[in-house]
């Protein structure tokens, strides 16, 4: 076993132990057990409806980070490469990037509806500017000594969009993801409180706040803090797949 799968283990067994000591020292009905909630949570997977909302946040979180990178990993290499394009683009980058995208939940839900489309679009906005700037920073710092080195071969700009930027660009466009996939799981919780019947978000609320079932809520939990521990650890694998370069 290696000893980052160890550390996890032990660090999944110091949490699920210190959630069995409080319930055990609260005793209230607002915080079960753990093997009640996985009692819950295996039913509910297997009879109820828990992997259909799973299943629909699964897709808007995927749709929305695929449009993101499709969108925004493009248009970064282009700004990295292109200072007079960057110096027109970059004030409004500055001036967006550092707005919390949770604002603009409601706008997007009144453009967009209460469907699928309004909690993708949400997704995208958050992963967007995320993925350009890191994509527009690591294109522009290429050494231009290999730039002129592989333009010397006869490399035009194609070439060095795929076969120099975009493997470059590579590493940061995977971490933009790692490190937007708990804000973007976060936010979708939000959007799907507000006008939805369908996913996580939904179901949490609805199990603990209308039904006043806790099991069933904290098993909602569960299963959305699995979605956002999938996407980032297959987020991690990808990484040390295609970037084998970064972990010789």
């Amino acid at each position: 076993m290696s000893a980052r799968r160890r550390d996890l283990i032990l660090a999944f067994l110091f949490l699920l132990t210190t959630w069995q000591m409080a319930a055990w020292l609260f005793e209230r009905p607002i915080l079960p057990t753990p093997g009640a909630v996985l009692q819950v949570f295996w039913h509910e997977l297997t009879q109820g409806a828990l992997m259909g909302h799973f299943l629909v946040s699964f897709w808007r979180v995927t749709a929305g980070m695929l449009l993101a990178v499709l969108t925004a990993a493009p248009l970064g290499l282009v700004l990295g490469q292109s200072k007079r394009l960057n110096s027109l683009i970059s004030p409004v980058i500055y001036l967006l990037y550092p707005i919390p995208k949770v604002v603009f939940v409601p706008v997007i839900l009144l453009f967009f509806g209460i469907g699928d489309a309004s909690k993708i679009a949400v997704i995208f906005v958050i992963l967007f500017f995320q993925i350009l700037v890191l994509v527009r920073d690591q294109a522009a710092s290429l050494r231009p000594e290999l730039i002129q080195s592989v333009r010397s071969l006869g490399a035009g700009r194609r070439a060095l969009f795929w076969f120099v930027y975009f493997p470059a660009s590579l590493p940061a466009i995977l971490t933009a993801l790692r490190q937007s996939i708990g804000t973007a799981v976060a936010v979708l919780y939000i959007a799907e409180v507000i006008a939805t019947t369908r996913g996580l978000g939904y179901y949490i609320y609805y199990q603990g706040n209308t039904l006043f079932d806790y099991p069933a809520m904290y098993a909602g939990v569960v299963a959305m803090s699995l979605l956002g521990l999938g996407m980032y650890f297959s987020v991690d694998w990808l990484e040390r797949r295609v970037c084998r370069w970064q972990f010789v």
